[in-house]
Formats: structure tokens, sequence, C-alpha cells
């Protein structure tokens, strides 16, 4: 007696296989924008259309009066759909599409069956683009054309090979430039790359050593290759950083002081705690304002006159600042409220923490108070838990990648 799968196994077995084929099969959904597309699609026309016009006009000189030869159109999809890519840079295609129907055209002078000299002719294609740096796939159509159609005209390199594809790649330079993609596209060398992060795993160093590893061809350039990986670091690091809010990271309950708080028992919670900043709040919790360091130093400095020793001649007129004056008159600041700073920018607790990077990286910045809805005080963001923050974040993500 054999056993039997349940129904339900037949059911979606079939949705599976379906599943795992469309991945197979299906190319990923990467296409550029519909502009785009229109772009390159009619750029490809108008580049065929002057290369077709001109070498028409030349005369049919070439072999069998070919004046413009099949496999332009996949170097046209080439130069004007990648013009990034360095299989469609001028001496890829221009070098390519040459040095291919020499070699298709000397196959053909050989006498050999075609069914051995066409596979031939795109290998050794092939292996010629590859070792001059010149890797352009129409020219392995273009070696099996020559041999296909026993062209054995001398003038096929030069006409129509070279002059179609020259003119394509003239064409092609003027209409992508003009329309926002430099072309010639810069081919970065090994060890060229951009240093800008200086930072994370897209280190020119590391991404040449990757690409060794992978020892496959890419139709990318090495630069933009790098630039991308960059682009996807910052993003991948803002998006982590997007997702923190303020109360997440904040030091809370924060250490604060009154108005009335005297100068001493300020001073002595500043040193206790090493921190730079005590905010001001009244009965309520509500803020008043903020007392820093720089506070402290610049009423004990006003009105003083310079001397030569300036670190203990600062140091007695702190002491004296922080001391209590007896009675109840007084010709200096006694208490926090006299010293403290009334304007303070702060910073809601469900705030993004990224909207905060200009406060800290460029408005100067070094503690951002964090009220409530109610307008609370509930915590302080340094500079320093700011810090920390990214720099979670950036090694998270090397972990995860």
């Amino acid at each position: 007696m054999t056993a039997s799968l349940p129904p339900s196994h037949h059911a979606h077995a079939a949705p599976g296989w379906v599943h795992r084929a469309r991945a197979l099969l299906w190319p990923a959904s990467t296409l550029p924008s519909r502009k785009e597309r229109l772009r390159a699609a009619f750029g490809a026309g108008i580049g065929l259309l002057i290369t077709a016009v001109v070498c028409h006009a030349l005369g049919p000189a070439g072999p069998a009066n070919l004046w413009l030869m099949a496999p332009l159109g996949a170097s046209a999809v080439l130069v004007f759909a990648v013009p990034a890519g360095p299989m469609a840079q001028p001496w890829a295609a221009l070098g390519g599409n040459t040095l291919s129907s020499l070699i298709g055209l000397g196959l053909a002078f050989s006498g050999i069956d075609v069914q051995w000299a066409g596979p031939l002719a795109v290998c050794l294609a092939m292996a010629c683009m590859l070792a001059l740096r010149c890797l352009h796939p129409p020219g392995g159509a273009v070696a099996l054309t020559a041999v296909l159609t026993h062209t054995t005209h001398w003038t096929f390199p030069i006409f129509p090979v070279f002059t179609n594809t020259l003119l394509l790649v003239c064409a092609g330079a003027v209409y992508n430039s003009l329309t926002g993609r430099p072309y010639p596209h810069p081919q970065g060398a090994p060890g060229s790359g951009r240093r800008d992060l200086g930072t994370g795993p897209a280190e020119p160093d590391a991404l040449s050593e990757v690409l060794r590893r992978y020892n496959q061809v890419l139709d990318v350039s090495r630069d933009d290759l790098e630039a991308l990986l960059h682009e996807t670091e910052r993003l991948a690091y803002r998006e982590r950083l997007s997702a923190l809010r303020c109360s997440n990271i904040m030091s809370a309950p924060p250490i604060t002081v009154q108005f009335g708080t005297p100068l001493q028992e300020a001073w002595n919670l500043l040193a206790q705690h090493d921190i730079k900043a005590l905010p001001v709040v009244d009965r309520y919790q509500h803020l008043v304002g903020i007392v820093t360091r720089a506070d402290f130093m610049r009423h004990a400095q006003d009105g003083a006159q310079r001397t030569g020793n300036e670190v203990r001649a600062m140091a007695e007129r702190l002491r004296a600042l922080l001391r209590p004056t007896p009675g109840t008159d007084s010709d200096k600041a006694e208490v926090v409220g006299q010293i403290m700073a009334r304007q303070v920018r702060v910073a809601s607790a469900d705030r993004a923490l990224i909207d905060l990077l200009p406060l800290f990286t460029e408005g100067g910045h070094h503690h951002i108070p964090i009220v409530s809805e109610d307008r609370k005080l509930v915590g302080i963001l340094t500079q320093s838990d700011f810090l920390r923050a990214w720099s979670r974040a950036v090694h998270d993500g090397w972990r995860q990648g």
C-alpha cells in the first residue's frame, strides 16, 4: 500500500514551481524611468538615421553593396541606452567592431567550412577584444556576419564597419551629452576610486579585492560601481537614523536647576556629573533657560583686569563669583537665573533624530533640551549622544551587510 500526499500538497505545489520558474526567467524590475527609456530609444533612432544617411550618400562601395551593417543596431543599443557602460565606450565600439571584422574577413578568406569558421570567428574575436580591453558584444556579430556572407572584400573593415561605427559614436557623443548623459564616460582605473566617505565596506582597496574574486565581466565602470555603493551606504545610514527619535537616545531624567539655585550648587552639579550644561526649570518642570560652563566663565571674566597669569587670575575670579555674598545686597550674580541664557533651542521628544544633524554639525549646538507635548522638560540631547547613535547606526549597517 502506498501513501498518498494530502490534497493540500498538490494544491500548493504548482504555484511554488511557477513562482520559482518566474524568478529564474523573468527579469527583476530595474528599468529606468519612462523619460530615460524614451531618451535612449529616440537617440538610437537618431544615431542610426544619421549613420544611414551619410553612409548611403557615400555610395554602395562596400562588399555586396553593403553600406549599413546589421550589428550596428546592437551597437546603438549600447551607445544610447548604456552610455556609461565600459562596453559602449568609443574604444570598445570602434576597436571591437573593427577588430572583429578583420578576424571574420580572415576566416572568410581561409576557406574553412562555415560551420567551423563561424564559431571560430566569434571565439577569436572575443579573445582579442578581451585582451585589448575593447569588449563590444556586437563585435561577435560582425565577425560572424563576415563569415556567413562570405565577405572577402578588403574594404569591409573600413567601410561599412569602421565608418558606420565612427558615425554612430560621434552621434552618440553629441546626443548623450546634450541630454545629460556624458559620453564618452570616464572609466576609472583600479585604485582611483572616490574616497569621500573614507569608511565603510566600499573602500577602494576592498572593492578591488571583491571585483578580483568575482572574476567576471561587468558592464559598469569601477568608479560608477563605487559611487553606487557609497550612495547606498548614505541612504541606508539615513534610513536607520530616520527611524530614531530624540526620545530614543536622550539622557533622561535630566539634571536640572531652578532660577534661584545658588551658583556654587550649580557649579558643583556640573563638576560632579561631568556635564557642560544644566537646564533651568520652574516648579512645573517647564524650561525657562539653560546655564553652561561658558556662562560661568563669561560672568567671572566681566569687568576684570587682565594680568600676567591668566589661568590663576581666572580661577580667582571664578571662586569669587561662586562665593555667596553675605547680606542682602550684592554687586555680582548670586543665583543661576542671573547668568543663564533665556533663549534656548529645544526639540520635541518625538522629533526625528536626523533633523537635528545640522544643529550639531553646522549650528554649533552641543546640547539641546527635549520637551514633551505639554512643553515640560523630559530629557537633554548632547552632541555625544548624537555621535554615539550615529556610530551605532553605521556599525549596525556594516554587520547587517
